[in-house]
């Protein structure tokens, strides 16, 4: 399952505060043709991506992530339970979901950005 393309673009964040953020954009989203989108152009734009933030913890291979904000306004105010592994500056997270009614199992894999 790749809804966002085979390489998304985005960026997510884990503070010592212990807030997060992430954003998703989907491979080759395209920008709208003037400054203000169209109606057509908003639906596309939303459909290709995906962000909220909140607070986060961490509970063995488990980071929870409590949304306080978010795009889809259904996942303010819930918990987005996401399996981790990290290896060396790379995180791979594994979200579990339906699709259409079925199991799915999605993982992105994020690269440490280095200032």
């Amino acid at each position: 399952m790749e809804p966002f393309g085979a390489h998304p673009i985005g960026y997510l964040s884990y503070g010592a505060d212990c807030r997060m953020y992430a954003i998703l954009v989907a491979e080759g989203r395209r920008r709208p043709a003037g400054d203000v989108p169209t109606d057509a152009e908003k639906i596309e734009l939303f459909d290709g991506m995906g962000s909220y933030a909140g607070t986060y913890t961490v509970e063995g291979d488990k980071v929870i992530h409590h949304v306080d904000v978010s795009w889809n306004g259904a996942w303010t105010a819930t918990n987005q339970v996401r399996q981790f592994k990290i290896e060396g500056d790379r995180l791979q997270i594994r979200v579990h979901s339906l699709e259409d009614g079925r199991p799915a199992l999605s993982t992105l894999l994020w690269t440490r950005v280095k200032g």
